[in-house]
């Protein structure tokens, strides 16, 4: 074959088919997941404002906000992440993907048990990738998540907040798939099950990093240091705020999100054979 071959030679290539099944598995866990999400902000922001309301329930949350709003009350903010979900998804499996790749051909193999330094490092840059397009999508998705006008010259606040809790999240995802697989074997789990019990505990590891991150972005609390908005989470109790509808979320979201993203690399990786 001469000539340069628009889907052979550019959609089949091993960085945008990444890239390709990331922006499938964002579109996915938008769909599935956002009164959740919708749910877990709130908790996390308006809801601690004033001490009365600081431990309400996410059910009773939920309710509230389902009966002064109705079913739309519970997607607020889905536009957003629903164009920018697929963006920084796909940005986060394709540099991930891509710098596996190279460290696996330039790196040494140093492993201890499943313990893969390579994996944590790919990672690590697929959630620095995330956060170069997720930040500005993230802080309108929050504000209109809890009824708040945002301006154009705040889309970058929590960048910081943001950066630093997708590296620790994507590496910890990474790190439990790795893990699961160790442990049970390859393919012992359905797509559905493997994404949800990887994302579930990847989102226990850095949970407290997310309540910061929401809290910053919602511009509901004081400027603060990272270490000392923690600091304050502690004391009040408020660490794992919201944990309860994110792990849900997490769960209906990233197990049909990695049934899709399985999906779309089955299919572009059986069209690729057909063309070798």
């Amino acid at each position: 074959r001469t000539g340069f071959d628009f889907f052979t030679d550019f959609l089949m290539h091993p960085a945008v088919v990444s890239f390709l099944s990331g922006a499938a598995y964002g579109s996915a866990s938008v769909l599935t997941g956002q009164p959740f999400d919708v749910i877990k902000t709130r908790m996390q922001t308006v809801e601690v404002r004033t001490e009365g309301t600081a431990r309400a329930s996410s059910w009773r949350v939920g309710w509230q906000l389902l009966k002064s709003e109705g079913i739309p009350g519970l997607y607020r903010g889905a536009i957003p992440i629903a164009v920018g979900g697929s963006l920084f998804r796909s940005a986060q499996f394709g540099f991930y993907e891509t710098s596996l790749s190279l460290f696996r051909q330039h790196l040494p193999q140093h492993k201890i048990l499943f313990l893969d330094y390579q994996i944590l490092l790919a990672g690590m840059i697929g959630g620095a990738g995330r956060s170069l397009v997720e930040v500005p999508f993230e802080l309108i998705k929050v504000r209109r998540q809890i009824a708040a006008s945002w301006a154009w010259r705040e889309l970058y606040v929590g960048a910081s907040a943001t950066a630093v809790r997708n590296v620790c999240l994507f590496s910890s995802f990474a790190f439990y798939m790795n893990l699961v697989t160790y442990a049970l074997g390859e393919h012992a789990l359905s797509p559905f099950v493997f994404g949800a019990v990887s994302a579930n505990l990847a989102w226990l590891t850095v949970w407290p990093l997310d309540v910061v991150k929401s809290q910053v972005q919602s511009g509901l609390t004081p400027t603060a240091p990272l270490t000392q908005r923690l600091h304050q989470l502690y004391r009040s109790g408020l660490l794992f705020r919201g944990l309860w509808p994110g792990l849900l979320r997490s769960s209906v979201a990233n197990g049909c999100a990695m049934e899709v993203k399985m999906w779309v690399d089955r299919q572009l990786a059986v069209h690729n054979a057909r063309q070798a």
